[in-house]
Order: structure tokens, then C-alpha cells, then sequence
């Protein structure tokens, strides 16, 4: 599969993913009517996703790694459509959650394999911009969701936004599923460390649904805890690891997933309480509410559109702890916000400051990971964007109590702090090598995987 065809599929996967999201969100008050469901059944609906995409993302990443990325991909992308479609046809509750788990299996399988397969089709000094490719997909989804999910919902009912996924499913992952792909060099050299995937999985799924499940579940995070001590000790021990040292034990990746957990907790806890004010405090609906928050898409765009250029200038050192900076002042803004201007302003600092962190942060943790590993390295990133998230709006709905303003207030100062591990990520002249101009030609440039 050429480079061309690979970045349009990584970006088609990603997109799907992002849509079902948030056009489930638009459906979810018509299935809960249609199908006679009660609140915490519909909460079960996302939450029974999240919980089985963020306890897969690791291992499907060392899937990839073993049996070729493209093939991960494949059987993730047509597994989401297969479960779609399942849910679209779904008599009642209990089976849109039973297959909304088991597309969030499929869902993390494909994640890391758009990634991976952008690791092995790019080398490092070609890869910036096929990330800000995806990342300004990804934003557009973001904008546009809302906007389809309303229409379908509308024009055809809630089963709609299911259904809507199996057409690009077939597009892009069957000549995935035909095209040979060349064996990794570790698919008959490396044991899968299924032990160690099963006590991360109970960690993660553990720590998800402790956070996403209605209260904040102590046990749960207990549970997730000691889960993650026992990891920790096994990973030591074993020959194979599921978390190979070269990656966890990277100054740069750790950096770049601290940043991007913190960045995006305090991206969506924000979102939340904002959410809160435009519809609750303001007496706004859901569609004036969603046009409120369209800077946030534009700016995200647009940033990651100009991410390449600032590693290249500034490195990813400046530019991630700047973007990060950057979010935090749309926080603060948003937390003084009384008029339109002003949620504008503040929803258009969150995208440009977010924009520029995924591209950025995700590129330093991509190239930082060998081609062997890459799925790996893809898996932590998705974590990383599924566990801050679920943080954040944690902590946004335990700090509303106190009021909108202080709770973004913290919510602005946990931004602030993502600056930090932005500090140790590389400098200007360490990513120069890696982001040519247009007209660079490198003189070391790896072959694309056919």
C-alpha cells in the first residue's frame, strides 16, 4: 500500500472513530425514547465503549506490531462497521450496549494500526505533516458530528448514525484485508505477554469505568491501582513484555503522554462545564450551543495545519509547552465569559492550543518508538486521549459544586501544568531533521512499506 493510500485510510479510521463519537451523543435522547431506556442504561451505552477501547489500546498496538499493522486495521475497521450495523438493528438497550462493547474492541484495534501504519509508511523526517493531516480531520469530524448526527437523526431516526458507518468500513478496509502486507520483522521473534495484557486491561477498564460510571468509584480506582502494582511487577520479570523498556522507559514519550493526558483532561473538563453554562446558565440548546463551540474545530484545523512548520522552527520543546500555555488561556477566558465574543475567543484558544499539542506531542512520541514497536507507542498515545479525557470530566463534575468559574479555574491551572513535561521534550535542532521545508530532500530516507 503506498504512502498516498495509507494516509488516506489512517485518516478515513480515525475519522470514523471521532464521528460515531459525537453523533452519539445527538442520538442518544431519541434511542432512549424509541427504545424505552432509562438514563443510566443510555450512559451504559458510552460508557460499556470507552471502558472496552481504553483496556484494548495497548495490546491491539502489539497486535499490530507482530501481525502487520494493515491487517490490524482491516479486522478493526470492518469489525466497527460489522458491530454498526449490529447496533443499528438492535431490538432494544441491553443490545446496543452488548454491541456498542464489542465495537469498542474492534475500535482499539483500529486506533493504534492508523498510527502504526503512518510509522511504517513515513520516515521520521516525513512524518509531521501526514499527523497534522489526521489531526485536522480529526477536528473536522469533531465540528461536522454534531452537525450530521442532528441531520440523520432528524431526516431518519437514531439508527441512522450507526448505519452510516458501514459504507466507508467496506471502502477502506477491504483492500486493507486484500493487499499482502510483508511480514514485521518481529511476528515469529516476540511472545505476546498475554498476562500482561489482561492485568492492563483490568487496570485501564477498571480506572475508566471508575471515572465514566455515574459517581466516581473509589473501589474502582482501588481495584485500578493495585491492578497497575501488580503490572508493573510483571512486566520486571517477564522475557516479552507488553510494555517493551525502550518505550515506557523513554524521557520522550513519557513527556509527551504527561502532556497529552493533561492537556486533555483540562480540553474536555472544560468542554463539560462549559456545556453546563451555555445550556443551563444561558438557556441556550444543544444546536446554539454546538455553534458557540465552532472556533474550538476551526482553530484546531488550522493549528494543526501549521504544527509542522513550529516544530520545524521552534521545536517540539517550545511549541508543545507554548500550545499548552495557549489552552490555558482559553480556560481562564471561558471561566470570565459573558458574551458570544468572549466564548468565541476562549473556544478558539482551546482549538489552537490543542491542535498544535497532538500534532506535536504525537509526533514526538511516534518517532521516538522504533518501527518494531510503533503499534506499541500508538496504543500509550490513545490512552492517553481516552484516560484524560475521562479525568477531566471527572474532576469538572466533582468541582462543579463549588461553581463554573473555580472549576475552570483548576481546570486552566492542570493545562498550565502540562508546560512542564513539554520541558524535556526535544529542542528546535532535534526536530529540524525530522520536518524538512517542501523542498528538503532527505538523504536517508526509509522505503515505504509496499
Amino acid at each position: 500500500m503506498n504512502r498516498r493510500w495509507t494516509l488516506v485510510s489512517s485518516v478515513a479510521g480515525a475519522v470514523v472513530v471521532a464521528l460515531d463519537g459525537t453523533v452519539l451523543t445527538v442520538a442518544q435522547p431519541r434511542l432512549q425514547r424509541e427504545l424505552g431506556a432509562s438514563f443510566a442504561e443510555v450512559q451504559w451505552s458510552s460508557t460499556a465503549y470507552l471502558v472496552a477501547v481504553a483496556s484494548l489500546l495497548v495490546f491491539a498496538g502489539r497486535l499490530g506490531d507482530r501481525y502487520g499493522h494493515r491487517r490490524v486495521f482491516a479486522l478493526g475497521l470492518l469489525g466497527f462497521g460489522a458491530a454498526s450495523a449490529g447496533i443499528g438493528l438492535a431490538p432494544g438497550v441491553g443490545w446496543v450496549i452488548g454491541l456498542r462493547a464489542v465495537q469498542g474492541v474492534f475500535g482499539a484495534l483500529l486506533q493504534p494500526a492508523t498510527l502504526g501504519m503512518l510509522r511504517a509508511a513515513f520516515p521520521p523526517e516525513l512524518l509531521a505533516k501526514p499527523l497534522a493531516v489526521r489531526t485536522a480531520a480529526i477536528g473536522l469530524a469533531a465540528a461536522a458530528g454534531p452537525v450530521v448526527g442532528g441531520a440523520l437523526v432528524t431526516g431518519l431516526g437514531w439508527r441512522a448514525v450507526f448505519f452510516v458507518n458501514v459504507l466507508p468500513a467496506l471502502a477502506f478496509g477491504l483492500p486493507a484485508l486484500l493487499r499482502p502486507e510483508r511480514a514485521p520483522a518481529v511476528a515469529g521473534g516476540t511472545a505476546l505477554d498475554v498476562p500482561g495484557a489482561v492485568l492492563l486491561a483490568v487496570a485501564l477498564a477498571a480506572l475508566v469505568h471508575a471515572l465514566t460510571a455515574g459517581a466516581v468509584s473509589w473501589p474502582g480506582l482501588a481495584l485500578a491501582g493495585a491492578a497497575a502494582a501488580v503490572l508493573v511487577g510483571h512486566e520486571r520479570r517477564t522475557a516479552s513484555p507488553l510494555l517493551p523498556p525502550g518505550v515506557v522507559g523513554s524521557r520522550v514519550v513519557a513527556a509527551a503522554l504527561g502532556v497529552l493526558v493533561t492537556v486533555s483532561a483540562s480540553l474536555f473538563g472544560a468542554l463539560f462545564v462549559a456545556t453546563y453554562v451555555l445550556q443551563r446558565g444561558l438557556g441556550l440548546d444543544p444546536l446554539q450551543s454546538a455553534l458557540r463551540s465552532l472556533p474550538l474545530a476551526v482553530l484546531m484545523v488550522a493549528s494543526a495545519a501549521l504544527c509542522p512548520a513550529l516544530l520545524r522552527r521552534l521545536g517540539a520543546r517550545r511549541t508543545t509547552a507554548g500550545a499548552a500555555a495557549l489552552l490555558s488561556l482559553g480556560v481562564l477566558v471561558l471561566s470570565q465569559a459573558a458574551s458570544a465574543p468572549a466564548f468565541g475567543c476562549g473556544f478558539a484558544l482551546l482549538g489552537a492550543g490543542f491542535g498544535t499539542v497532538m500534532v506535536a506531542a504525537t509526533h514526538a512520541v511516534v518517532t521516538a518508538a522504533e518501527v518494531a514497536v510503533s503499534g506499541v507507542a500508538g496504543g500509550l498515545q490513545q490512552t492517553a486521549l481516552n484516560v484524560g479525557p475521562a479525568l477531566g470530566v471527572a474532576a469538572a463534575s466533582a468541582l462543579l459544586s463549588a461553581g463554573t468559574e473555580p472549576a475552570l479555574l483548576v481546570l486552566a491551572a492542570v493545562a498550565a501544568l502540562g508546560a512542564l513535561p513539554a520541558c524535556t521534550l526535544p529542542r528546535a535542532r532535534d526536530v529540524a531533521t525530522v520536518t524538512p521545508t517542501a523542498g528538503d530532500h532527505p538523504r536517508h530516507q526509509t522505503p515505504a512499506r509496499p
